[in-house]
């Protein structure tokens, strides 16, 4: 069995040692500041001992957090994202004990990874949803401190004045805390059903909807449009993906702080397999998935 080994100049150290909260962040299991706590309050076991600020892991090394195993994963060779147009009545979890729908079955097969959401829709909200192969990046857009806007269209039901539209500008104080929208644009419709896009910074739990709700109206119909710099491609219907490219993910990865990998391009086969999706998606051959009822 490997110890984990203390950081240091160490010349018998290998260069395949990395610090275990890397390893426990790219794994997606929170942010590095996040991991550093963990270890701190003793939640990690390296090798069936607590570990310790400045541990260094190999991929050999057997890792738990709470009591649970870790798969340490080496560095991403590729970084991948994936934009999934969410449909209503999917969970953003990997497995449902009601037996319902999970976003993660719509997504394609990846071997030796897993995808990783960045931030989740609640059951009755749609529209755009990041994956990434790489736990950090997922962590790093996800985490307050990279102040990445995410525009929502709404409908409401009741009357919305100016005032209430200042007041949510201005900030409402909810059971979690201050929480306002950072800008809101009227869309169509009239009266008491209507339009609205609004952007929040953060990705609080169910955060639209309390914000619009402790005005006295309420949402019938809730999307996601848009993430930092990411919308929903016209021709990606509900129910389908799009894994993005190369230049939209260095802008992604600049956007969270993180440098971009510089790495091969994808294969020739996968290069073909991508390619072949797109063009059925511009197709509209690409059929949604059937919701479970």
């Amino acid at each position: 069995m490997v110890t984990a080994k203390k950081s240091g100049k160490s010349a018998a150290a290998p260069q395949t040692d990395e610090k275990l909260q890397k390893v426990l962040a790219r794994a997606g299991l929170g942010s590095r500041r996040e991991m550093e706590r963990a270890i701190t309050d003793g939640r990690v076991i390296v090798n069936g001992r607590a570990a310790k600020l400045g541990d260094r892991v190999q991929a050999t090394d057997k890792l738990e957090l709470d009591g649970k195993p870790v798969a340490a994963k080496a560095a991403v060779s590729r970084r991948r994202v994936i934009l999934y147009n969410k449909p209503e009545g999917e969970i953003c979890s990997r497995h449902d004990p009601e037996g319902r729908r999970t976003v993660y079955e719509a997504l394609p097969k990846i071997t030796g990874e897993r995808w990783v959401s960045v931030g989740r829709l609640d059951f009755n909200t749609s529209g755009l949803l990041l994956f990434t192969n790489d736990g950090d990046l997922a962590n790093k857009l996800m985490h307050p401190s990279s102040v990445i806007d995410r525009e929502y269209l709404v409908r409401i039901q009741g009357t919305v004045s100016d005032e209430m539209k200042q007041r949510l500008l201005e900030g409402v104080l909810l059971e979690d805390g201050m929480a306002r929208f950072t800008d809101i644009v009227d869309g169509a419709g009239e009266s008491r059903n209507r339009w609205f896009y609004c952007v929040v910074m953060e990705g609080r739990n169910r955060e639209v909807r309390r914000l619009w709700e402790s005005q006295g109206v309420k949402i019938s119909r809730l999307k996601r449009v848009r993430y930092g710099n990411i919308f929903i491609p016209s021709h990606v219907r509900v129910g389908q993906w799009l894994e993005l490219g190369a230049r939209e993910i260095s802008d992604l990865c600049l956007t969270a702080g993180l440098e971009p990998i510089r790495v091969p391009p994808p294969t020739r086969e996968e290069s073909k397999k991508l390619q072949r999706h797109e063009r059925k998606l511009r197709a509209g051959k690409a059929k949604p998935p059937r919701l479970r009822r």
